[in-house]
């Protein structure tokens, strides 16, 4: 299937489009970073024993230097920051918007 067949459009009373049903895995994939969520795999990894930076990061397919460029930092200091047992809010607050998720994503 491709992606668009594997997404259905409900119509409205009107006629207009009102609702798209689509695959799940297509959902978590799309939207499961937005809006607060947090995915089974990031859920599971921290559970595992990974920082939530560390499970975000690797949920997102990124590296540490991919994280520590967007920061502005090297990775030698991302990697602290990741590892670090409680990083600062504002820190926190920064690579959320790196990865861009929310905080309250990454305060778990």
């Amino acid at each position: 299937m491709n992606a668009l067949t594997d997404i259905q459009t409900i119509k409205g009373p009107d006629g207009a489009p009102a609702f798209v049903v689509l695959p799940y895995a297509d959902f978590l994939r799309r939207f499961a970073h937005e809006e607060g969520l947090i995915p089974h795999d990031v859920v599971s990894a921290t559970v595992d024993g990974a920082s939530p930076m560390k499970a975000w990061r690797e949920y997102l397919g990124l590296t540490q230097a991919d994280v520590a460029a967007r920061l502005g930092v090297s990775q030698a200091a991302y990697a602290q920051t990741e590892a670090a047992a409680r990083p600062r809010k504002a820190t926190v607050a920064r690579v959320a918007e790196a990865l861009r998720i929310g905080v309250e994503q990454l305060d778990f």
